[in-house]
């Protein structure tokens, strides 16, 4: 395809109304203040900040770990499955409305269970918003189980043996919260063990953490996918590896900014990259927290980086669909609407101009 006919002003609405896949999102981060105090209110729970604009004036982040703290205090307000069905079904309205036709959902079964919330009640309820986006919304959502990494792998094992009775409701494992003092190989034992269940793994690295930790995930975890991946470049044997092997990457650009992974947009590598064959995505993270859904990480991404335009956004978009744990035959279907899209825009450009 000829992208050149596709002017940058042109990018916004089109980064928009682009079929794409969302693969790094944390459920629970898509808690909306909003949300919170509406379930608050249901859940007869105290608050301790007085107003929405109160809570959203504490999200200003110095690091990952202070970001978790308000993330899993914000998460105690989820008490019944109708509270996670509510939460599931508010992020699926607006993925439906920012033109992402599949979503795959991590969630923190840790973050719940540790509070007295049994492990059924959270996957009942999101596995129900779910199949109401299938049937309702036509769009294609599927649930990863993460194991938060600052708990014991000791944990983690018993996290995985309270979801295997659910096991048709989630399709993999990952790996999130502190890098830091967490290495992967903390969790080498409780991985072969989803890895010989069949779960398709996924790990955070590269974040906070160096390039050795994504070495790590790939050669201890035996991970498919790596979340962030951003410190790679600092390992040109491991680019070159990720590139090669056509490991994906689901970045998060608005996240790294708000967590001081970059100073700043423009200081984003995602450029670079892409330029250098890595199949990179791009994600929304913690959405509620960090500032945007996906739309608003893409258009702020593209604002900030001049060298991406239109080839670029539909790379990220085709590596979406690509990276993303479906059969293959509905990849191609995916891909060839992204085809489509590409094609009719660039068509319509050179009508306007000719």
């Amino acid at each position: 395809m000829n992208f050149d006919s596709i002017a940058r002003e042109d990018l916004p609405d089109i980064l928009c109304r682009m079929p794409k896949a969302e693969l790094h999102i944390h459920i629970e981060g898509s808690l909306e203040p909003e949300l919170i105090f509406a379930l608050a209110t249901r859940n007869r729970i105290q608050l301790t900040y007085q107003t929405i604009d109160e809570l959203r004036t504490a999200y200003d982040f110095t690091d990952l770990r202070s970001f978790l703290d308000n993330y899993y205090a914000g998460a105690s307000v989820l008490q019944r499955e109708e509270d996670f069905f509510d939460l599931a079904w508010a992020y699926l309205r607006c993925a439906k409305a920012e033109n992402i036709v599949h979503a795959e959902i991590f969630f923190d079964p840790q973050t719940h269970t540790a509070r007295g919330i049994p492990f059924e009640t959270v996957i009942n309820g999101l596995d129900r918003a779910i199949r109401r986006g299938r049937e309702e919304l036509g769009l294609s959502a599927t649930l990863i189980l993460c194991f938060l990494r600052h708990l014991s792998e000791e944990d983690a094992f018993t996290a995985l043996e309270e979801a295997l009775p659910f096991r048709d409701k989630f399709i993999g494992v990952g790996l999130d919260s502190s890098e830091r003092g967490n290495p992967p190989e903390k969790f080498a034992r409780v991985f072969a063990r989803c890895r010989e269940l069949g779960l398709r793994l996924v790990a955070h690295a590269g974040e906070e953490g160096s390039a050795e930790y994504i070495r790590s995930a790939l050669d201890l975890l035996k991970v498919e996918r790596i979340d962030h991946g951003v410190r790679c470049l600092d390992d040109p044997h491991l680019v070159a590896r990720l590139a090669r092997q056509r490991i994906p990457l689901t970045v998060c650009p608005l996240s790294n900014v708000k967590l001081r992974v970059f100073p700043s947009l423009p200081a984003h590598n995602i450029g670079k990259l892409l330029a250098v064959g890595i199949a990179v995505t791009i994600n929304s993270d913690d959405p509620a927290y960090f500032g945007g859904y996906l739309n608003r990480n893409f258009i702020a991404t593209f604002e900030a980086l001049p060298e991406l335009g239109a080839k670029e956004a539909y790379q990220l978009a085709r590596n979406s669909f690509q990276a993303s744990f479906v059969d293959e035959s509905i990849k191609d279907g995916w891909i060839g609407a992204l085809d489509k899209f590409f094609e009719e825009q660039i068509s319509i450009r050179n009508l306007c101009h000719s």
